[in-house]
């Protein structure tokens, strides 16, 4: 898709043709971002699934953090509320009352696949390529990582854990990167801007970052979330996501004298992951491509679970998926003799069909982009955001990119260079629409 865009003479803030590096936030920007990586912050799945929020009450360590610097900032309406939500507001710029507001929004918490806890961050300045050798023995490689191998061309600033820990760039950085923003916008009153609010949300990494989302506190009909990856990286659409529990009953005997009728689930379940596509598997596929990713099996003899994800862009597709699963779930259990059940829950929907009926909140944000100094690049998310469910409300919610790669992994990095464009973007998103 197009967007067409008008350019002002406005967009000044800094000498875009210097390093990105030398504008004047860039040094707040990197020292909130070590400060939030070393904060514990990791959510809980299985707590979210129960419903318990936040899943994890190390989050509220992070909530407390960053309510006090929205506060010591200035911004309006602060609080963090009993889910671990964290709001603030930044009232218009005189003259721009009529502006509409928009909403920046980041996540607060890390996934629980890799340690968040006792991260020990690394800043590796001027990096000029060649293997990064971490303390715990993990090598950070550009022959493997082009966008590695393109910050060291670059002379960039890298910036890791130990290789002990992820680095929790994810979304750590964009909470950054909108912190910065809003000072920035604070601190030059010449900037001119619509109410700018801010929201900070709990277990985003669990799939529940939007449960209890507090949308009566919004003025904003518009919200962006800044949560993606690489420089440049847009985002408007993003996978249909079900998760997918299939149950599978045997019968019990003891293993000595088993036959001929005892029935393990175990080897049901066993079967039924051997027997998923292995073509469309999250290993075996990109692009626009789905997915079944089975993610945990548990259970004894008696009784098995095993706990997938289907992701697919188009929901034809999706019910493709759950039918596949439907059928082979039920075929398992009949050679086996058992029983198998299966609940689909939805976890969040395409936003590609909302954001196409509301194209001016992405026309703003290609505005930016480019009165940045940068060209943006379409990719779907191969994965989902807060934003993918605030879309799913009626609240349409592109993503932006925060410079931070290899996400959910102890070989996590991100580029400052890339984290001070992303923060640009915010300054020139808040004048776009101010014009």
């Amino acid at each position: 898709m197009h967007y067409p865009v008008r350019m002002s003479n406005n967009f000044s803030v800094c000498n875009l043709t210097a390093d990105i590096l030398s504008t004047s936030y860039t040094g707040a920007l990197k020292d909130r971002f070590l400060k939030y990586v070393q904060v514990w912050s990791e959510s809980d799945s299985k707590k979210a699934d129960e419903g318990i929020m936040p899943s994890a009450e190390r989050e509220r360590d992070m909530a407390a953090l960053l309510k006090a610097e929205l506060e010591q900032l200035g911004l309006e309406a602060v609080q963090a509320d009993e889910n671990c939500y964290v709001y603030g507001r930044l009232p218009a710029s005189p003259g721009c009352g009529d502006v509409p507001a928009i909403c920046l929004m980041a996540h607060m918490d890390t996934v629980d696949e890799v340690s968040g806890k006792d991260v020990k961050p690394l800043v590796h300045e001027n990096y000029r390529g060649g293997p990064i050798v971490l303390p715990a023995g993990i090598t950070l490689d550009p022959e493997v990582d082009a966008h590695l191998a393109q910050a060291g061309e670059q002379g960039d600033t890298i910036i890791s854990s130990d290789g002990s820990t992820l680095l929790g760039a994810d979304d750590k950085a964009g909470v950054a990167e909108i912190m910065t923003a809003v000072e920035f916008l604070l601190r030059n009153p010449t900037v001119k801007h619509g109410t700018i609010e801010v929201m900070f949300s709990p277990d985003e990494e669990t799939g529940h970052g939007m449960d209890r989302v507090p949308k009566q506190l919004l003025q904003s009909r518009q919200c962006y979330t800044v949560d993606g990856g690489h420089e440049g990286e847009l985002e408007i659409e993003c996978f249909n996501a079900f998760k997918s529990d299939v149950r599978f009953t045997g019968k019990s005997k003891h293993t000595g004298n088993a036959r001929p009728d005892m029935v393990n689930a175990v080897e049901m379940a066993a079967s039924f992951v051997a027997n998923l596509p292995h073509g469309e598997l999250p290993e075996t596929t990109d692009g626009h491509q789905g997915f079944f990713a089975p993610m945990e099996i548990s259970g004894s003899i008696e009784s098995a679970q095993v706990s997938l994800l289907l992701r697919d862009f188009r929901m034809d597709g999706m019910e493709r998926r759950k039918q596949l699963v439907d059928r082979l779930a039920e075929t398992t259990a009949m050679l086996f003799g058992g029983q198998a059940e299966v609940v689909h829950t939805q976890q969040y929907l395409n936003m590609k069909d909302v954001l196409d009926r509301n194209p001016q909140v992405v026309e703003k944000l290609v505005q930016a982009y480019r009165a940045a100094g940068l060209e943006p690049e379409f990719k779907p998310i191969r994965g989902g955001t807060d934003g993918s469910r605030l879309t799913e409300m009626g609240i349409p919610t592109p993503n932006i990119f925060t410079g931070g790669h290899s996400y959910h992994s102890r070989y996590e990095w991100a580029s400052l260079k890339q984290m001070a464009w992303a923060t640009e973007v915010l300054i020139q998103l808040a004048q776009a629409w101010a014009e």
